[in-house]
């Protein structure tokens, strides 16, 4: 049983979160092709040649890198949400990496990614299928620790 806010009691820390982990995700985009863009010059431009793959990499240690260090993407800061653990609190190193690898797996099967965002949309919490399997959480912010 998970331990993060109740959304019949607390429904403040899920509103708005659909359209913010939206945003938050275009967000991240930009920033990890941005990153990507300004590695490209130190590899004597041969990152062109496997651009998608690189994308894939620095996405990947970006996640688990910022997830770790606040529970929350860049985007997701920008946007005053961030994800927390089955017990209400913020990502450790292994919840952040196992929340990545199963976000990853998602992108590559499209049906996964489908019933996913159906999931967040339809959900009280607001959870992905990653977030469902991992009895993880997005919520707003909160105002005071």
């Amino acid at each position: 049983m998970t331990q993060t806010p109740d959304p019949d009691l607390h429904p403040q820390f899920y509103d708005g979160i659909a359209g913010k982990r939206l945003l938050a995700w275009i967000i991240d985009v930009i920033i990890i092709v941005g990153f990507c863009l300004l590695l490209v010059p130190f590899t004597a431009f041969t990152a062109l040649f496997f651009f998608p793959f690189l994308v894939l990499v620095v996405g990947f240690a970006y996640r688990v890198a910022t997830l770790t260090s606040g529970s929350a993407t860049w985007g997701m800061r920008l946007m005053a949400m961030e994800l927390r653990d089955r017990r209400d609190q913020p990502f450790d190193f292994i919840t952040a990496l196992l929340h990545t690898i199963g976000y990853s797996l998602s992108m590559t099967v499209t049906i996964i990614q489908v019933v996913s965002a159906v999931l967040i949309c339809t959900t009280a919490r607001r959870q992905s299928l990653t977030d469902m399997a991992l009895g993880t959480a997005p919520v707003n912010r909160r105002l005071s620790r």
